[in-house]
Parts: C-alpha cells; sequence; structure tokens
C-alpha cells in the first residue's frame, strides 16, 4: 500500500525534481513528511509569495519548471501574487497546496480558501484532485501542460485526507495525453513563405524580439536569422539578453521606458518581424499606429497572442524557435543601405545619460561599470520601479540572463528569484538590484539566502522614496507627492549583518565600484547599499 502523500513524491521524482520551495501547515504536512524522506531538496522561504518567485527564478534560470508548495488557506492565497506573476511572464511552475479534508470543503471550515477558483485567472490549469488514485496522471499532465506551448503555472490542490488515503500501487503515466491540448510546434509553411517574400521586398524591416525567444531557447536561431540577413534588432524588456547591448545589430529596448533609437527605428520600419511579444503598452507605443505603417509578421506559439494587441498582416502560429530555423534557412533581405546607415546613424546621436558622481551614486553609469565588472554568464536580477528601467537601460547582458518581473510589475521579486536562480546555477554570478521600497517587501528572505547557502549578491538603490511611483505624481499630479516618502527606513548595512551577511554602503560612484568588485570577490552573500539622488529620473 502507498499513501497520497509518498506518491505526490514519487511524481515529482519521476519528473526529474531536485529541489523545490515552500512554507509548511497542517493541511500540507502529510507530503512534507514524505518529502523528507527523499533526496529532493526543499527551501524553506520566509513567505508564500517568495516561494513562488525563487521557483520562478529558478525555472527561467534551469530551462525546468519550478516547484513551490503552500498549505492551506492564508498558506495558498499568499501564493497568488507568484502564481500570478509567473503567469504574467509565460514561467512554468508547479503550485503544490495544501486542502482541508474532502469532507468538508465549501463549510468554511479552518483554513478553508478555494484556492483553484481565486487562481483561474492567473493559472494554465489548475487541479482539485479528488481521488488518491488520480494522483499520477494529474501530476503527469501538470507538468506537460506546464511545459509545453505557452509555459505557465499550473495548480495542484490536494487535501489532507487525499494525501493521506493510501492505494495499491503507484504507477506512472508514460505520456500526458489530454484531450483538446495539442499545442501546435511547426509553423504554416505557407505563412512562412509569405514571410519570406514580405521581407525579400521590405525597405526598413526591424525585428523586435520578446520574451517568446527566450522561453523557447532561440536565442542562436534569432542571432543566425539577424547575422544572415542584417536586420536591425530592438527588444521588450522580457526580450533583453537575446542579442547583446553592444551589439552592431541591436538598439536597445523600445516603449515607454525604452532607448530613443530603438523607439524610433521601430515607428520607421516598414516590416517588423514580432518574436514572441504580446505587444503590451508599455512594450510599445501606439501599437495601433504601428500596425497601419508597417506590414507585421507576428509569430507566437500562443494563437491568443496574435492580434489581440496589433494588427498581424501574417500571423505565424507555432514554437519559435523551429520557425526562426526556417526563416534563418530560407529569408533573404535586399540590404538597403540607406536604411542601415539610418539605423547606424540613430545609435551614433544616442546621448547615454548619467555621469558618475561624487555626492551620490549616480546608477545608470554605475550599471555600465557594473556590467563590465561580470562575467559573461552573469545573471541579473531586477526588482520593479526606477532600479528596473536603470539596469534595463544601461546592463549589457553577454551570454547571461536577464530576469525581472515585465508582465505583472511585482515589487520584491528580485531577492527570491534571484534565490532561485542562484541554486538552479550555483557557478555563476547572480547579482540582484531593488530600490528600497522593493527590498523591504523581500527583505525577510536575507534568512533564506543563509539558511540555503545561496551566494547571491544584493544591490540596493536608496533614495527614500518610491521612486517611480514619485515621478508620475511629478508628472501628471502637479508634484503633489502622497505615500511616497520611504521614511522609518532601517539601517541596511546592520540589518545584513544582524543576518550575519557582509555589507557596505556606497556614498558616490568611486565608493560603488570599489565596493562591487568586492562584493563580486567575495564567496558569501553581500548586500551593497548605494545611496541614490531622490530627484533622479528612470531615463
Amino acid at each position: 500500500m502507498i499513501s497520497g502523500a509518498e506518491i505526490m513524491v514519487k511524481c515529482l521524482e519521476q519528473e526529474g525534481v531536485t529541489l523545490t520551495f515552500g512554507y509548511p501547515g497542517a493541511a500540507i504536512c502529510p507530503f512534507y513528511d514524505k518529502l523528507s524522506l527523499s533526496s529532493i531538496e526543499h527551501v524553506l522561504v520566509r513567505q508564500e509569495q517568495n516561494a513562488a518567485h525563487a521557483a520562478s527564478g529558478y525555472a527561467r534560470s534551469s530551462g525546468k519548471p519550478g516547484v513551490c508548495i503552500a498549505t492551506s488557506g492564508p498558506g495558498a492565497t499568499n501564493l497568488i501574487t507568484g502564481i500570478a506573476t509567473a503567469y504574467m511572464d509565460s514561467v512554468p511552475l508547479i503550485a503544490i497546496t495544501g486542502q482541508v479534508r474532502s469532507e468538508l470543503l465549501g463549510r468554511d471550515v479552518f483554513q478553508e480558501a478555494d484556492i483553484t477558483g481565486a487562481c483561474e485567472p492567473f493559472t494554465k490549469h489548475s487541479y482539485l484532485v479528488k481521488d488518491t488514485a488520480d494522483l499520477p496522471r494529474v501530476f503527469k499532465e501538470a507538468f506537460h501542460i506546464a511545459s509545453t506551448g505557452r509555459p505557465g503555472p499550473v495548480l495542484i490542490d490536494v487535501p489532507v485526507d487525499i494525501q493521506q488515503n493510501q492505494i495499491k500501487e503507484f504507477k506512472y503515466p508514460p505520456n500526458a495525453d489530454i484531450i483538446g491540448y495539442k499545442p501546435r510546434t511547426q509553423g504554416h509553411a505557407l505563412q512562412i513563405k509569405k514571410a519570406v517574400e514580405v521581407l525579400a521586398k521590405a525597405q526598413r524591416p526591424v525585428i523586435c524580439c520578446g520574451g517568446g525567444v527566450v522561453l523557447a531557447g532561440a536565442r542562436k536561431e534569432l542571432l543566425s536569422l539577424v547575422e544572415k540577413t542584417g536586420i536591425p534588432v530592438v527588444s521588450t524588456m522580457m526580450g533583453i539578453g537575446v542579442v547583446p547591448l553592444d551589439s552592431r545589430h541591436y538598439l536597445g529596448m523600445v516603449g515607454s521606458h525604452g532607448r530613443k533609437p530603438a523607439n524610433q527605428a521601430l515607428l520607421a520600419a516598414d516590416v517588423v518581424i514580432l518574436c514572441g511579444a504580446r505587444v503590451g503598452d508599455r512594450a510599445i507605443i501606439s501599437p495601433e499606429m504601428l500596425g497601419t505603417q508597417a506590414q507585421i509578421i507576428h509569430i507566437d506559439v500562443d494563437p491568443a497572442e496574435i492580434g489581440k494587441n496589433i494588427t498581424a498582416h501574417i500571423p505565424i502560429v507555432g514554437d519559435i524557435r523551429l520557425v526562426l530555423g526556417n526563416l534563418a534557412d530560407k529569408a533573404g533581405w535586399n540590404r538597403s543601405e540607406e536604411w542601415l546607415s539610418r539605423v547606424e546613424q540613430l545609435k551614433e546621436n544616442e546621448v547615454l545619460r548619467g555621469e558618475p558622481s561624487e555626492e551620490f551614486v549616480e546608477p545608470r553609469s554605475f550599471f555600465r561599470t557594473l556590467s563590465a565588472m561580470m562575467k559573461d554568464d552573469a545573471i541579473l536580477v531586477a526588482d520593479v520601479g526606477q532600479n528596473q528601467i536603470w539596469s534595463v537601460n544601461n546592463f549589457n547582458v553577454k551570454e547571461g540572463r536577464f530576469l525581472t518581473s515585465g508582465g505583472l510589475g511585482t515589487m520584491g521579486y528580485s531577492i527570491p528569484a534571484a534565490i532561485g536562480a542562484k541554486l538552479a546555477k550555483p557557478r555563476r554570478q547572480v547579482v540582484a538590484v531593488c530600490g528600497d521600497g522593493s527590498f523591504q517587501m523581500s527583505m525577510c528572505e536575507l534568512g533564506t539566502i543563509m539558511q540555503s547557502n545561496a551566494n547571491v549578491k544584493i544591490i540596493v538603490m536608496v533614495n527614500e522614496h518610491l521612486g517611480m511611483v514619485r515621478e508620475i505624481q511629478d508628472k501628471q499630479y502637479g508634484g503633489r507627492h502622497m505615500a511616497t516618502e520611504l521614511h522609518g527606513n532601517p539601517d541596511f548595512v546592520m540589518l545584513a549583518k544582524a543576518y550575519g551577511i557582509e555589507s557596505a554602503l556606497a556614498e558616490n560612484n568611486r565608493q560603488a565600484e570599489e565596493l562591487a568588485e568586492k562584493m563580486l570577490a567575495s564567496h558569501k552573500p553581500y548586500l551593497l547599499v548605494c545611496k541614490v539622488d531622490p530627484a533622479l529620473p528612470s531615463l
């Protein structure tokens, strides 16, 4: 005989899971008890939301679904923001929650919450398991759904009695056969042919690289297309890192917080190849205008994204890696030297903002210096706010990864996600960047860093304000600052030391550079606090 809790552990083992993130409670205790007897490692976070963020950082760095665990009621509801964050950025996640006994469902008993109902808008699929014998099938399907097609989170809610019940034997299905779920991988040959024909006649083509390229592991294929054709490249925030910032083909990030040459080139284009980008409001300025001025070739594995925000003249549904591989083999462009010269001029005319200061740490120039210090395969994890914009426009991601919450814009994301990334790639440099507002949303995870021996480096940009909101108040509300001043901040240096983490304060760029070198050379966690001018804008 074998219990449901044992089955759940064996399912994870069958899927090759070696690391999980979570926070226990009564309704998930049977599972935790059996997990303790397995070889699967568990990282105890300090708040459940951060279990989802850490699993997200792990998934995005390892290429495998991340697993997070919580108990019923508040434990499960605390996961919601992390699940929604993963959903918006298409991150493969398995969220396992405990639930009250099956016969008590719907009776509002202690720590009951309808988590499958609450998470319905933020998951690819969810399961409320009603029979212990269903667990192997449910887990097999969950991992398949989370990691195929457009990746995303899947929730498995397991009542405590289902975990305790026993059945005769465990059989894990070799395959998941789900009626109605057949993600398309090969792009339609006729649509690819049309794209090749349009591209051959283009005068001012631009490739817009989105997060789908990263998720599909299609960096090599996109770079091959770019090298073959010479077409200029821009990216959304989630597509940063596919093409290095210093590449001759790359113009930077587009959008309201992007770089001027990238936006200018995109709006001047007559053909735009959108690769795995949803074309959100922050990603592309005036998508409706772009759709009337240029022919749009939109490639995405999710058909629901094509045409949602912008007219797609040539829609191609399929795995971006396979579609770009086909385009790289077949596509040609009669290079317009006039267009390439114009694009090059846009790059040359751009004046990078930010000069090193002796009065504060000037963040834009500091991030340029920091990227030069770090190894080519380093992982930078940016939080949300001004720190995110300073880093995306100035940090050169070479062969590593850039992680951030681009879709939902979740403050407090960077530290737990960096923990997950470091545990996935322990030999790589992993640096989390946050503001003093976002840092205080997840600073409890300093305890997780120490307990899990995750050698994460953290940079806190301190301006004693919610900087991005303050900017909005300055521009749109007559400079009336309401609820954006962070008076009462702790001494972050002393706080880190209380956790046993080495830390230091930089009051200017010279000090920041010296301390960053020390931080990167350390084999232990490190927190670098940078004093930033509160009046400094994000751009």
